[in-house]
């Protein structure tokens, strides 16, 4: 089945993973740590998001990243292909590094900001990797302490909602963490809510992103976008796709046209129905056979993804 697209807003909190393909090591040594934080460092300085938390585990990395006014894909496409590149060139190997789709989920950051923080920082002990977070060099809870020092690290918002004295914000957020030290692995910070699995926040919160990210689509896209885009993926004429015939390939792009309008919440099946002269019934089977047929077909399914991206 075809994945909804990111959400992206500028300014918002999102929880990302990125993990090794096939779920293999991305870091061998100190040496390959360093270098991924330098790439995450130059990345802020260039794209201006912060980065509020982080966790280099040996096969995965989380980070608590706040958008800036580049698309959160942007930023994760650069770091990961340019820390692919020296992990390659380091292991005298070729090939992906990491999975091709990263996680990332839209974290309401006036309900889970502190809470996300704690569970990224709690990594290796959940692991067993150290008995205390204190003791995990590669994390950002050291500098949350004054530990040491980590310049592109924004901790300042976390500690501010401890106390406006760093000195005390620090104790308190140390007593904090080690409060939720027997929390075990929490399903939401990768999987969203049940609403939606893109996001994770109250009732309220989601209904208002997805309010915005819903204007935003019909804003950009329209029916005559999605039909143009359409012909152009499947390689048939404007003129075929609104003839009279039963051809396979055409009538798989007319099914893919009534998903996407569906999918972006631009016009209608009716509407998309008297725009190609085709029974709306016969365009709503067309969509569930589309939407049945990805399910086993990953080809199918990669092609919807594609489309999706494209016009929206």
């Amino acid at each position: 089945m075809a994945r909804k697209p990111r959400i992206l807003c500028p300014g918002a909190l999102y929880h990302v993973v990125l993990r090794g393909n096939a779920s293999q090591t991305i870091f061998f040594d100190d040496s390959d740590r360093t270098r991924f934080c330098l790439l995450l460092q130059e990345g802020i300085e260039r794209f201006k998001h912060r980065v509020h938390a982080f966790c280099l585990m040996s096969n995965h990395v989380h980070l608590a990243i706040q958008m800036g006014p580049v698309p959160l894909s942007r930023i994760l496409q650069n770091l990961s292909f340019r820390y692919t590149r020296w992990v390659n060139w380091r292991q005298n190997r070729s090939g992906h590094l990491f999975q091709g789709r990263y996680r990332a989920v839209l974290v309401s950051s006036d309900s889970y900001l502190l809470a996300l923080t704690r569970y990224i920082h709690l990594n290796p002990v959940r692991a067993g990797i150290v008995k205390t977070p204190d003791d995990f060099e590669w994390s950002g809870h050291r500098a949350y302490l004054g530990l040491e020092t980590i310049p592109w690290l924004s901790s300042d918002w976390v500690l501010s909602h401890f106390s406006k004295k760093v000195s005390v914000a620090r104790k308190a957020y140390q007593r904090f963490v080690h409060d939720g030290m027997k929390e075990s692995h929490q399903e939401q910070y990768h999987r969203g809510s049940g609403i939606d699995g893109r996001i994770l926040g109250d009732d309220d919160f989601i209904e208002q992103v997805l309010g915005k990210n819903s204007k935003k689509a019909r804003r950009k896209t329209t029916l005559d976008r999605i039909m143009l885009e359409v012909c152009r993926f499947f390689d048939v004429d404007m003129d075929d796709f609104f003839a009279s015939g039963k051809d396979r390939q055409l009538s798989v792009a007319r099914a893919m046209a009534g998903w996407l309008s569906l999918e972006l919440g631009v016009g209608t099946l009716s509407e998309l129905s008297r725009r190609t002269g085709r029974d709306v019934t016969t365009l709503s089977a067309g969509v569930k056979r589309l939407q049945n047929r990805s399910k086993a077909d990953s080809e199918l399914a990669d092609a919807m993804n594609s489309l999706l991206k494209i016009v929206s």
